[in-house]
């Protein structure tokens, strides 16, 4: 069968390419504004990309059914030419529904934050422990160098997002997976342009707990109201907390940061027997304790089950270590085997992902397009290196929640542990952004000029930054062009 996909490019489509492909069909696929590192992903498998959306491509390849990514929509040339010929199409997580998933048990990643990174952890428990997992992730997982693959029955792991399905599909991708595990990371008010309020996402959290069987497991954070009020409505199935601070039930952890004379964990000489989490860092020249996540002790039911030594940093990080550890379990991996894992958890691209040093100064890539990811990606940061390096978040508010000013009021203080901010603000809503610019102080720099902004920046670095690159786009190759600057080429 050929299958040709439109939107290929995106994270979720690009992978559904992936899986048809292994599945023995032809694929083909368009899109616009390609960019790495899907469109090199694709390419290195030998799909055919054809950029833009003119309908001649879609008649001269005469496709056996066309893959409707959910960013198109009525009025493209690509839509209207499949609806006036009468060619069959479905959507992307339909098609993943119907043509993979309806014989697999399906772990399933939701939340608002931190999907791609916990799905990625989550398939390497498993791989790691022999399982040889499917997957589709919303990223490039760099223990397996491609975001999707068919892998071996019966598990496979999804990350489950609430975007909607298609232009002709409103409801959320993720109620088409029928999950028998299912994670939900945290809720917080996104995806303005589709959702009216928080409630309204709710609503789909719920209708995705309604899909979930009896004998299935829901995972969530038990301080998350939101998620509280989402389970409120509904739970037929078995749950599992996690928690930072209560420790009467569930999954715990403990943070450390420092090792005893006789190798043995501890953060201040001793285990506390209830495993409660609490920062017990080295303590700083301020006084203050700082602990940045890469070491913590795992906890169930105030039992211990281990220590997590891994690269990671940031306290969401290790909660999103917890989830997968108890999803691997209701999938029957030992704890043991899941923390042993981790040690050897490389994350996902673009989350976090260094690329490149040059003179001292350090350059990140990072996907954050949301307040609460952007203060938790810089927290982490700022554990690691102290207060003595300076931060320059470089930031690229392109996600239509943005766009829709919904965060302008909360991005300042996201970013309050930024030395310095810059900004892009292209002309089509610079002024959009003027107020949080205000908030932001003589730190915040907006631009409407890239490459000015790339100068700029380049003459405000100096030996031990650290500039962080997040945006949710190509961001114009600014990362490159950054390394380039510092080196002089």
């Amino acid at each position: 069968m050929h299958v040709h996909i439109l939107g290929i490019c995106g994270t979720f489509m690009g992978g559904i390419a992936l899986l048809a492909r292994a599945n023995g069909h032809k694929v083909t696929g368009q899109d616009s504004n390609v960019y790495p590192p899907m469109s090199t992903q694709l390419e290195e498998q030998g799909i055919e990309l054809i950029q833009g959306f003119e309908s001649d491509a879609i008649k001269q390849l005469c496709p056996d059914v066309v893959v409707i990514g959910n960013a198109l929509s009525r009025g493209n040339s690509a839509v209207e030419y499949v609806l006036e010929q009468n060619i069959a199409y479905t959507s992307g997580a339909q098609w993943l529904a119907e043509n993979i998933l309806h014989e697999r048990w399906v772990l399933a990643v939701a939340g608002t934050h931190g999907k791609t990174t916990t799905s990625g952890m989550l398939a390497w428990i498993l791989e790691y422990a022999g399982l040889k997992p499917g997957f589709l992730i919303g990223g490039v997982p760099e223990n397996f160098a491609v975001s999707a693959r068919n892998g071996d029955l019966p598990f496979f792991v999804v990350e489950a997002d609430e975007y909607d399905t298609a232009f002709f599909d409103k409801r959320s991708k993720f109620v088409h997976y029928h999950p028998r595990t299912v994670i939900l990371n945290n809720l917080e008010f996104d995806h303005a342009d589709i959702f009216e309020d928080l409630n309204a996402i709710k609503k789909q959290f719920h209708h995705l707990l309604r899909t979930v069987p009896g004998n299935g497991l829901i995972i969530y954070p038990g301080d998350d109201a939101s998620l509280q009020d989402v389970l409120n409505m509904g739970c037929w199935s078995h749950k599992e907390q996690y928690s930072n601070t209560d420790i009467t039930h569930g999954w715990s952890v403990r943070l450390l940061t420092k090792e005893t004379a006789d190798g043995s964990l501890s953060a201040d000489g001793s285990h506390p027997a209830d495993g409660s989490f609490r920062a017990d860092g080295s303590l700083q020249a301020d006084g203050s304790l700082q602990a940045d996540g890469s070491t913590f002790e795992v906890f169930w039911n105030k039992q211990s089950q281990g220590v997590v030594r891994w690269n990671l940093l940031g306290l969401h990080n290790v909660s999103n270590a917890v989830t997968a550890i108890a999803a691997a379990r209701h999938a029957g991996v030992p704890v043991k085997y899941a923390i042993e894992a981790l040690a050897e958890f490389k994350n996902v691209k673009r989350r976090m992902e260094v690329r490149g040093k040059v003179n001292e100064v350090t350059v990140y890539d990072d996907f954050a397009h949301h307040p609460t990811a952007i203060a938790t990606t810089i927290d982490g940061l700022r554990r690691k290196i102290g207060d003595q390096q300076r931060i320059i978040a470089i930031l690229e508010p392109r996600s239509n929640t943005m766009k829709m000013q919904i965060h302008n009021k909360t991005l300042p203080a996201s970013l309050e542990q930024a030395d310095e901010v810059f900004i892009y603000l292209p002309d089509d809503y610079a002024t959009k952004f003027t107020d949080m610019l205000e908030l932001l102080g003589e730190r915040g720099h907006g631009y409407s000029d890239i490459e000015q902004m790339l100068q700029d920046i380049l003459a405000e670095s100096k030996p031990g930054d650290h500039l962080l690159v997040m945006s949710n786009g190509g961001f114009s190759g600014i990362h490159q062009k950054l390394l380039d600057g510092l080196s002089g080429s």
